[in-house]
């Protein structure tokens, strides 16, 4: 029987600008918190992946509606990212053009990130400067000095940013990030800031091209500030939604309507997920997964009450 709710392990990677933040003392730059590849941590489905669980129990889990749209694989990503230093400048690639150049079955990668925290002078890079033609991106993305068309954006805690695929994008220093994406690990690097191209971090000019919009771009959207007990959509696309839930001292009744499996990242403060008979306390930075045939369940405030972000589709 599928639990009402799934706690999996996350999956730590670390690489060259990652920070402390997500496993103090130790270098670590993005921690995958759903992912297909995840272990479930307890229940008794504990040590399968959700691949397997998605496998066994289909619409179950994703729900049908889910499953019409964007087929029976587990379809989103959600990690935490905390960066040190700037990340490559890169771009995703489509649905379509995933699947031309990597093979049947790879998704593109459409993301977006909400900023948990954000050093004064924080930035990110979202697109090229307006007027941008192909040739000279082209030109600059071979000669190493795409950085000087990029298009640079101040970035504050609570900020949403939606990042199409075919966007030239790099988040920069000093930033705590949630990323909701596309099932996906198709990055095109174009400019890695003049570091060796060593331990994998090559770069991919001719696919990057291929794939890069020269006009495409986004902007920081600042959340605005939400009463207690409420709610708030921070973007919505066909790939997923993101919702922002707000409570000091309210229990929120929630309800997945057995349309789409919900992720649950608490960003601030804890909260107590309940639904029939199962509880589980989510504290700061914890993630649930709540399958589409919970039905109604119930988050409700601990302590100072709570702030987190719900996905879904």
């Amino acid at each position: 029987m599928l639990p009402r709710a799934l706690k999996l392990q996350p999956e730590y990677r670390d690489y060259v600008w990652g920070g402390q933040r997500l496993r103090p003392g130790r270098l670590t730059a993005e921690a995958w918190v759903v992912h297909e590849n995840n272990l479930v941590a307890d229940s008794p489905l504990a040590g399968k992946t959700l691949a397997e669980v998605t496998q066994e129990y289909g619409s179950s889990l994703l729900g049908q509606p889910v499953i019409e749209r964007r087929g029976p694989r587990f379809p989103l990503l959600v990690k935490l990212l905390d960066c040190n230093n700037w990340l490559s400048l890169q771009v995703h690639p489509n649905d379509e053009q995933a699947a031309s150049m990597e093979g049947a079955g790879q998704n593109g990668k459409t993301e977006a990130w909400h900023i948990l925290e954000a050093s004064p002078a924080a930035r990110i890079i979202a697109g090229l400067k307006p007027g941008t033609e192909y040739a000279a991106m082209a030109q600059a993305a071979r000669q190493g000095t795409i950085e000087t068309l990029a298009n640079y954006e101040n970035v504050s805690p609570g900020d949403t940013v939606f990042m199409r695929a075919g966007t030239i994008h790099a988040l920069g220093p000093g930033l705590l990030v949630y990323e909701v994406q596309e099932t996906s690990d198709i990055t095109y690097r174009v400019f890695d800031w003049n570091r060796p191209q060593a331990n994998g971090r090559v770069l991919h000019i001719n696919k990057s091209l291929a794939v890069a919009d020269p006009s495409a771009s986004s902007r920081p959207l600042p959340c605005p500030a939400l009463e207690n007990g409420a709610s708030h959509f921070l973007c919505s696309s066909e790939y997923f939604n993101l919702e922002l839930l707000n409570s000091q001292d309210r229990t929120l009744a929630l309800d997945t309507q057995d349309k789409s499996f919900h992720t649950l990242t608490v960003i601030d403060g804890e909260a107590l997920f309940s639904s029939g008979s199962e509880q589980v306390r989510l504290e700061k930075f914890e993630t649930l997964l709540v399958p589409a045939s919970a039905g109604e369940y119930s988050l409700a405030p601990r302590l100072h009450g709570f702030k987190a972000l719900r996905a879904s589709l």
